[in-house]
């Protein structure tokens, strides 16, 4: 027996249903939308939901049984699926109805094809890259960025220093968001982090799937600010489950076994940064490079007035409450003048540099660099990491460490 049209109230139950959260009808629109990637299910949902609207319910179901073949586990293809099979019998009035679902369950796989759909609808433009990877140093392969709101990461390639995309992938975050303050909390961080090592499946157990990647939270700036926790990975999901709803980790970033497999290819321990943020900021090519050669002069300018030995000019390129060594910044100063005055030349070189603007309401960027220096009496080579920070103005540094 084939569908009728008559059960006009399911495509209002199933598209109409998520247009809703959409804010536009979920129509032939989502297929003119240039792909990023084709990695995930977002295509065939697109599909799917469209041909609903357009009573095409055949269609649908012969779409959703190949969705079912791709996605063995995905709970959202069974529960349209289950729709679309209970439509032959009655006329149905809400999205879930055929899948025997509680109504949490049905509410969380209507935001995650909400979201998946929203991000599939409104990719960001092609010649387009997020603010925050201003820089990546030429052994930095990769970068993750996260946008929480749209419950995506973006793979960018580093292509000689310029941020090149790769692919998208569906992520879950969070169970009450973003914007991590303290343990418990149940928030993903947003700041700029970096993989710090790798868990295997074996290790961490069948929970987080295909493996794990913790993150480098709390960072330096977060201690700074009072935050606090621990155990922030990127992770995939048990071997039952394909993927899980747009919230629902205790924190971390989450990704289905297949997209960390395919993510984990490109990442680097100790190197890979992975940006967080709440909704990514855009900069076309010409406003990125502007920002990213006005960064650059800055840093040229700090080692330039190093090698000056002014104390003056090189301590006025560090924020009134910079603190090292158990040192505030005025007797950082004053053992810095008394360093300069044994030294009769000094000698920066600064190579292999990355910067990274954090995402947040916090405006900060993360340097980190190869710094070699020379003197007279002294010769020292290592890796830095500085945070910049806007004060008066001007950029400062409010904290620089090994990296």
């Amino acid at each position: 027996m084939k569908l009728r049209r008559r059960t006009l109230p399911l495509s209002r139950a199933l598209a109409l249903g998520l247009a809703l959260g959409l804010g536009t009808a979920v129509t032939g629109d989502l297929q003119a939308q240039p792909h990023y990637t084709d990695s995930g299910p977002e295509p065939l949902l697109a599909n799917i939901f469209n041909a609903i609207e357009q009573s095409h319910f055949d269609l649908a179901q012969q779409q959703v049984d190949a969705l079912i073949k791709n996605y063995p586990n995905y709970r959202l293809a069974y529960l349209i699926r289950g729709d679309l099979l209970l439509a032959r019998t009655k006329t149905l009035t809400r999205f879930g109805e055929g899948g025997g679902e509680g109504s949490d369950k049905v509410a969380d796989l209507r935001d995650e094809a909400i979201a998946r759909l929203k991000a599939y609808k409104s990719k960001p433009q092609a010649d387009y890259v997020p603010r925050y990877l201003l820089q990546m140093q030429s052994d930095q392969k990769y970068a993750l960025v996260v946008d929480t709101q749209k419950s995506r990461l973006y793979l960018y390639q580093n292509d000689k220093g310029t941020p090149r995309f790769v692919a998208d992938y569906y992520i879950t975050q969070g169970k009450l968001g973003a914007d991590k303050t303290k343990e418990g909390d149940k928030k993903t961080p947003i700041g700029v982090y970096h993989v710090t090592s790798s868990l295997p499946r074996e290790k961490v157990g069948d929970f987080y799937g295909a493996g794990a990647f913790p993150l480098n939270y709390p960072n330096e700036w977060d201690k700074r600010m009072g935050r606090n926790g621990h155990g922030i990975w990127l992770h995939g999901t048990p071997s039952d489950t394909y993927s899980r709803p747009p919230k629902a980790s205790d924190g971390c970033v989450v990704l289905t076994n297949q997209d960390l497999n395919a993510v984990s290819k490109n990442l680097q321990i100790g190197l890979t940064p992975v940006i967080i943020s709440n909704s990514i900021e855009w900069l076309s090519m010409d406003d990125w490079q502007k920002e990213r050669r006005s960064l650059l002069g800055m840093i040229d300018e700090w080692r330039k007035d190093w090698e000056s030995r002014n104390t003056e000019r090189y301590a006025d390129h560090y924020a009134s409450n910079f603190a090292a060594d158990g040192q505030d910044k005025n007797q950082w100063v004053e053992q810095k003048r008394k360093v300069n005055a044994g030294k009769e030349w000094i000698k920066i070189d600064t190579r292999n540099i990355s910067m990274f603007r954090n995402p947040g309401k916090e405006d900060y960027v993360v340097v980190t660099f190869d710094q070699e220096y020379k003197s007279n009496n002294l010769d020292n080579t290592m890796k830095k990491r500085q945070y910049w920070i806007k004060e008066g103005g001007r950029w400062k540094i409010l904290y620089e460490g090994a990296a």
